[in-house]
């Protein structure tokens, strides 16, 4: 079995069921949940002139590989609504894959670890509460040490789960 750090994401229509519905996708299609965090609010990143996004931190047990997982992810993106227009735009869902195991992988369509992730407290915060010691297989830190590290301003909030 693999494990995957996931996260979800959005800032369109109604998050909280956009991201309740990602992960019942998840769970039936890309593997089993095994940690999920807490809902996070944050100010949107790159193009600051749309609605705040939730996001959400997962670790799941997969059977496939890094590749096909990704594409799963891609397929659950589009039946929930996901459609690909702009750099960071708003979207109704955006799944990302952030670590598989402690590969890293480069490949023109899946980077792994994800190469911003160490940058943005949206990330590094939902993750922080699901996996603090695992350790960055490119940076050799901790989830917790690089939240302590990073300088990034746009706070990620916990919110109540009956929000939005």
């Amino acid at each position: 079995m693999n494990t995957a750090i996931l996260l979800i994401g959005g800032n369109l229509g109604d998050r909280t069921r956009n991201l309740q519905q990602a992960v019942q996708l998840i769970a039936a299609n890309a593997g089993n949940i095994v940690k999920i965090s807490s809902l996070y609010q944050t100010a949107p990143w790159g193009s600051v002139d749309q609605p705040d996004y939730l996001n959400q931190g997962i670790q799941i047990s997969t059977e496939m590989d890094a590749l096909t997982l990704l594409h799963t992810l891609l397929e659950i993106e589009r039946k929930i609504g996901r459609i690909r227009q702009e750099k960071w735009g708003s979207r109704v869902i955006d799944i990302d894959l952030i670590f598989f195991n402690d590969e890293k992988i480069a490949l023109p369509e899946l980077k792994i670890p994800h190469p911003q992730m160490q940058h943005r407290q949206f990330v590094l915060v939902p993750l922080q509460e699901i996996i603090p010691d695992y350790v960055h297989p490119v940076l050799h830190k901790t989830v917790d040490e690089l939240l302590r590290e990073c300088a990034d301003e746009l706070s990620a909030l916990k919110v109540n789960q009956d929000q939005d």
